[in-house]
């Protein structure tokens, strides 16, 4: 099976232009090619994580990959996905974001003695001439065709800023900057990007003639990715000290039945054969693979040891009903009790198991609440101080444990 059918069989393959010229490159180690990442916050999610791992099955075969740190492209913010306006981020916000992005990314990616690189678009984007950017670019660029794109569509009802409006211009410009500097020759992204990845394309198509053309490769991955790491509204991130490797374990292990083998497929990096026996698997055998995606992850992002860990602590909770050390726990000061109490509705927002007193009431109200033994009934419910001094484990629905001491 050569890289491009196996990237097909793994589902990662959703729209591509010339496709033949695709297949050889990609199959022969010949590629270039960029993936982009806008440094909204100060660390990747799971969301990432598609990219992240097809970079990194790209580069085992021999191909170059050009990690692009969007620090000007986050100063306008991509409309695409979205149906409100992002956060307005300052130029220090944005820069430590992107240092954060570049510790975590060595995690998957050789960039060592030009394997890869990594780029930060503000390195040109910040220092365009505005008149020399409309002359060079926006003449390239039909208004028409562009409220058409989809990344646009969505928002015109709500109201679509000029600023969000100029991000295909960038993106696009971005492409054929790399193109130009850095012989960059094929580029990826979510199939909610095709719009944008198309103008970059058709931008060196116009620039450059159709020779520079023939040498420009758009290759889409599936917007799936997009819509992981995102739980109860909270994103699930791989910084650990923003999500435990084990609540990092447990997001994965507690995937719906009808999306566990896409991500095995997808995201890990076991081999086909491995994966068309797991699909095979039905009932309880889908808790083995949920188990198994869950651990090949964890593994990934944060090693073999807190894998192990995690691994170790989730069937201790699952399988024996008592908890571990490594456990999520929270721990209480004196602080949070009042008249030497503490109400299970407090112990619920302090620990994040609710983001707020409300969400805490409908949970208990739902039956979700599980303290100890005893399913938690009344609003009133609460523990003394004296109740923690082994702790006290809750659950939340069915699979989420988090354990409290003082």
């Amino acid at each position: 099976m050569t890289l491009y059918d196996e990237l097909v069989a793994r589902g990662l393959i959703a729209q591509v232009t010339n496709e033949e010229q695709i297949k050889e490159m990609i199959n022969n180690g010949k590629a270039t090619f960029y993936i982009g990442f806008d440094c909204t916050a100060d660390s990747l999610t799971a969301g990432h994580f598609m990219a992240l791992t097809l970079m990194k099955r790209l580069q085992m075969a021999g191909n170059r990959p050009i990690a692009l740190i969007g620090g000007g492209t986050t100063m306008i913010g991509d409309p695409s996905g979205r149906t409100d306006m992002r956060k307005m981020l300052t130029k220090e916000d944005i820069s430590h974001n992107a240092e954060c992005f570049k510790r975590q990314m060595e995690r998957f990616i050789d960039f060592s003695d030009g394997k890869a690189l990594m780029i930060n678009n503000a390195d040109w984007l910040l220092d365009l001439n505005y008149v020399e950017l409309l002359r060079e670019v926006g003449a390239c660029f039909s208004v028409n065709n562009m409220l058409r794109a989809e990344c646009y569509k969505q928002r015109m009802e709500k109201g679509l800023s000029f600023l969000e409006f100029n991000y295909m211009i960038m993106q696009s410009y971005d492409f054929y900057y790399l193109f130009k500097n850095y012989g960059c020759n094929m580029q990826f992204g979510g199939d909610d990007q095709w719009s944008n990845m198309l103008g970059g394309t058709e931008l060196i198509r116009k620039k450059l003639g159709k020779d520079a053309h023939a040498m420009t490769i758009t290759l889409l991955t599936d917007s799936q990715g997009r819509k992981m790491g995102k739980t109860a509204g909270n994103a699930v991130w791989l910084d650990p000290k923003k999500t435990s490797p084990y609540d990092f374990f447990q997001y994965w292990r507690n995937v719906d039945d009808a999306d566990v083998m896409k991500c095995v497929r997808m995201l890990t990096f076991l081999p086909m054969e491995q994966i068309e026996e797991m699909d095979k698997w039905q009932g309880l055998e889908l808790n083995k693979a949920k188990e198994i995606l869950a651990y090949e992850l964890t593994k990934l992002v944060h090693g073999k040891e807190e894998a192990d860990r995690s691994l170790e602590a989730a069937r201790a909770v699952f399988g024996a009903g008592k908890s571990t050390n490594d456990m999520p726990t929270t721990v209480l000061s004196q602080n949070d009790f009042t008249n030497g109490k503490i109400s299970v509705i407090d112990m619920l927002v302090i620990s994040a198991l609710a983001m707020s007193k409300g969400e805490a009431r409908r949970l208990i109200q739902q039956g979700g609440i599980t303290v100890g033994e005893e399913k938690v009934t009344s609003f009133e419910a609460s523990f003394a101080m004296e109740s923690f001094a082994d702790g006290i484990i809750v659950k939340k629905g069915k699979k989420v444990f988090h354990k409290f001491t003082i």
